[in-house]
């Protein structure tokens, strides 16, 4: 107890009249090196902090950035060097942050898929997890590292304090960090919105723009009209002399040019306001439904769309979606979608079915084991198509998303082998019994899999043959055989998530040639940091260059000749103050003032119209790519 209040003591010493000369503690990236950045002793910080950390639980910062890139927070201890990821929701003022102490000395605990393993939201920002795990003993410095710096960005440090009990995090700018419109209030952009009338001037432009389909060569369902098959009332699938195609329900070659979460009204939501109010300049009205409903949250981008349409603003919104996707080439609604979208039934969609057994406790492995699994799985099937079996607009269902288990199976069954009782549990000891080695525990992870890809499957064929398996939303890394052959016996189609700037074509030679199956990128996006919000998994260096970004990316898929899907993550920027899981992305076609972004929309229209004759191979896809593009991998443990 009394250690605890020390440390409150400390902190705001620390903070107040004790606290050093913060700019002796700046950071200044240097934008010509892949990494850059600097480490300080943390008594010169922090006089008096101990040196070993078993009892405290939380590390709290007191720092300001002028940018909201991604960077590194380690510190150097007796076991070496530990660092975490960091994302700031409030660019351009001072912040304090407390980040749990058991992201850096534990591995991540287990989750439904990999966004849940690894990202962490607090009020002010987000943990992504990472880098080397272990105790806290001798911690003598802390270090402050960015990958790739966009600009000249700069961190300064005030204090660093201990404590036990989770203190809270705080915005201690002097003016608001988001404005009335969900915008970045601090930070200023070309096109940035200043007034109500300047924002109703630019959507009324929108709405006097033509919209047609005619420069891609759209049928109804979005095949191209150059090239027709058989038809049988639903979307299937077909190699055609040597390269796969989806085929649409009146028999048109279709190529899946999708976008995932796909909604009006996205990217301007806040959660937990009541814990950081002093962060917004105006919160959106009460009357908003979203508001009534739930007290302690507000969209801005509702707000958005309610001052463009006022009281009738979802369907309109809706209604102008689907005028965008014909001005932008889209012809898919992709996962995570909203029905009121899809149900408009006037673009192809996809679903993801629910209720089938994927468990947070088992990294998103189901327990196949149990005797109720394969009965609930069946009841949550067939209720969930039944009323999609019928409608030739839906293309397929998806089973799940990037699977947190794959790659970590040893672990997984020593998390099964140490936890509670349960069907799994019981049949992995008895499975190991006979003999215990990593290759077994490995192929009882893979053998639970394929029973559970194999009941699935069967259900979701029974209850509804007429639409296609597309599988499970892979989250990358090498798939291994077994795998592949679950996947070959079970799907229609092979998906994965894709986060590069291109796909791996050896990748994709090597999964087409051992499950035979055509594929579906779910997942890629690019974005930079010009609006507030982190730059997304793959970062570029401006709007302009997410376009670039984006064409290179998508013609190099379609290039292969088993690629006949892509899903762009996502439809509207993620939200400013983080989404569930702390996300902040600048990956959106649209902002949260219901604008396009016009260099990345120009560049889809203008590869949506070179598809079809590069997906033929008939010409070369783009080989212009974008400036300083990088990625989202580790950063090599090295300082100069």
């Amino acid at each position: 107890m009394f250690k605890n209040i020390s440390t409150v003591l400390f902190l705001a010493c620390a903070t107040l009249a004790c606290a050093p000369d913060s700019s002796k503690f700046k950071v200044v990236f240097d934008n010509t090196m892949e990494v850059s950045g600097k480490k300080f002793a943390i008594k010169d910080i922090s006089p008096g902090l101990p040196a070993d950390w078993d009892e405290y639980n939380y590390v709290v910062l007191e720092f300001r950035s002028t940018t909201p890139q991604r960077f590194q927070v380690g510190f150097t201890t007796t076991d070496g060097y530990n660092e975490l990821r960091i994302m700031n929701y409030v660019p351009g003022a001072w912040n304090k942050l407390a980040v749990p102490l058991k992201f850096y000395r534990e591995l991540p605990g287990s989750a439904v898929d990999l966004a849940a393993t690894y990202n962490h939201p607090r009020y002010t920002g987000w943990v992504n997890l990472g880098g080397k795990r272990g105790p806290l003993h001798g911690v003598d410095s802390i270090g402050i590292r960015m990958r790739a710096p966009i600009g000249n960005p700069e961190i300064e440090i005030r204090s660093i304090a201990l404590a036990v009990d989770d203190p809270g995090d705080a915005y201690l700018g002097d003016e608001p960090a988001v404005d009335e419109f969900g915008q970045w209030n601090p930070g200023d952009w070309e096109g940035k919105i200043k007034s109500l009338k300047q924002l109703k001037s630019e959507w009324n432009a929108e709405d006097g723009e033509p919209v047609s389909t005619a420069d891609y060569n759209y049928s109804k369902y979005g095949g191209y009209l150059q090239a027709k098959v058989a038809g049988t009332g639903f979307f299937r699938t077909e190699n055609i002399e040597g390269r796969w195609w989806f085929i649409d329900p009146e028999g048109y070659l279709f190529l899946s040019v999708g976008v995932d979460c796909v909604h009006p009204g996205g990217g301007g939501e806040a959660r937990d306001v009541d814990k950081r109010r002093n962060m917004f300049k105006e919160l959106p009205p009460a009357r908003l439904g979203e508001r009534s409903q739930r007290s302690n949250f507000a969209s801005f981008g509702s707000w958005n769309l309610y001052r463009r349409y006022g009281d009738d603003y979802r369907t309109k919104a809706n209604e102008m979606i689907i005028r965008r996707m014909d001005k932008w080439g889209l012809n898919t609604i992709a996962n995570w979608s909203s029905p009121d979208v899809m149900s408009l039934n006037k673009k192809a969609f996809i679903l993801q079915l629910r209720g089938i057994g994927i468990d947070n406790s088992l990294m998103g492995l189901t327990d196949v084991y149990d005797n109720a699994f394969a009965a609930t799985a069946e009841t949550s099937i067939r209720d969930f198509v039944t009323s999609h079996k019928d409608n030739p607009w839906l293309i397929g269902y998806f089973l799940g998303n990037e699977p947190a288990w794959l790659g970590q199976e040893e672990r997984l069954c020593g998390m099964i082998l140490n936890g509670p009782n349960r069907p799994i549990k019981v049949k992995l000891e008895k499975y190991l019994s006979e003999d215990d080695t990593p290759e077994r525990r490995k192929q009882f992870i893979y053998n639970t899999f394929n029973t559970f890809l194999q009941t699935v499957c069967q259900l979701l064929k029974r209850y509804d043959p007429n639409h296609l398996n597309l599988g499970i939303r892979f989250g990358g890394g090498h798939i291994v055989p077994d795998i592949l052959q679950s996947c070959k016996q079970n799907f229609d189609v092979f998906s994965f998530n894709c986060y590069d700037l291109k796909p791996d074509k050896e990748m994709m030679d090597r999964t087409i040639r051992q499950t035979g199956l055509p594929m579906i990128i779910g997942e890629y996006h690019f974005g930079t940091v010009d609006r507030g919000m982190a730059q997304s998994l793959w970062q570029v260096h401006s709007q302009q260059q997410r376009g670039v970004a984006y064409r290179y990316y998508t013609e190099q898929a379609y290039a292969h000749p088993g690629l006949i899907g892509t899903a762009y993550f996502q439809w509207c920027d993620q939200d400013l103050t983080g989404r569930f899981d702390g996300e902040n992305y600048n990956c959106g076609l649209v902002d949260v003032t219901d604008r396009p972004y016009p260099h990345q929309v120009n560049a889809m229209k203008e590869t949506a119209k070179r598809l079809f004759n590069v997906h033929s191979g008939k010409i070369s896809p783009t080989d212009q790519t974008p400036e300083k593009a990088r990625g989202n991998e580790p950063i090599p443990d090295i300082w100069d």
